[in-house]
């Protein structure tokens, strides 16, 4: 049956129990195994066959072309009475072959994964306007292949965030769907709202990031950082169930659990089961 002198688990109970811990809480998983298989595996044990485990990364499926970066939160397990805390973890989506990844505090683990893929000669980059984001970015690839974008959703939103006349914000959405960012920038001048200067200091700081969204569209190319946000929210459907805190020093591992999930490698088809 493939059962190793260590466990009294096979290979395919183990799996089931990963699968199912992948989406559920570890006390759930303990309660939906034992009603599937008639056996009793308890959230203790499902919790020690995750973190026991080296779940395999994602390697795209040939040449990456499009990548699409993010931050999600993740909430820390904190003594009793003390006010819950929230940190970020960083995920990036292989959007040609939609797979990803999620890291917690460790950026060069980050990088070292997407150097080590196989990038195009020309791979391009969408997130947001989050200066973490481009600044990691700068470290993934060579410059000749980087090819910047700035999401157009999140362009919007920094747009519409300014105050008075709607007119003006018509004309600025125009001009910057055609990547006319000097265009954009001169019809804010006279404006004297922090919203205003704000905007224009964050179409300067973009503006190598803006290119023609309309061609961009009309090629079937990505204009948005959508794919790594959906990313984002699947992850969040496990780590944020209600109640839900995590031990700093597990919260790696459990983003790489979910991430195996989601990219289909938690599978009979995948020799996934490497231990510790």
């Amino acid at each position: 049956m493939g059962v190793s002198a260590s466990s009294r688990l096979s290979p395919y109970l183990e799996l089931c129990c990963l699968r199912l811990s992948a989406t559920l809480s570890y006390e759930k998983s303990a309660e939906e195994v034992e009603v599937q298989t008639g056996r009793r595996v308890s959230q203790k044990t499902q919790q020690r066959l995750v973190h026991r485990q080296e779940f395999e990364a994602a390697s795209g499926q040939g040449s990456v072309t499009q990548l699409s970066l993010d931050g999600g939160m993740i909430r820390l397990r904190t003594p009793k009475g003390e006010e819950s805390q929230w940190k970020e973890f960083k995920a990036l989506n292989l959007m040609d072959s939609e797979e990803g990844m999620a890291w917690f505090k460790d950026n060069q683990a980050l990088l070292a994964w997407a150097n080590g893929l196989p990038l195009a000669q020309r791979v391009d980059c969408l997130g947001d306007g989050h200066d973490g984001v481009w600044s990691l970015y700068g470290d993934i690839g060579d410059p000749e292949q980087r090819h910047e974008i700035l999401d157009w959703f999140h362009l919007m939103e920094n747009l519409h965030g300014i105050p008075g006349s709607n007119k003006r914000l018509a004309q600025a959405e125009t001009l910057l769907w055609k990547g006319e960012v000097d265009a954009a920038i001169t019809l804010f001048e006279e404006c004297n709202s922090d919203e205003a200067r704000k905007f224009r200091g964050y179409l300067e700081r973009h503006r190598t990031r803006i290119p023609n969204y309309g061609y961009y569209q009309a090629e079937g190319m990505p204009i948005g950082s959508g794919d790594v946000e959906s990313l984002i929210k699947q992850i969040s459907a496990r780590t944020k169930i209600s109640g839900a805190a995590w031990e700093v020093l597990n919260i790696p591992q459990v983003l790489a659990h979910r991430c195996a999930y989601l990219n289909g490698t938690l599978s009979p088809q995948h020799k996934f089961l490497s231990r510790k």
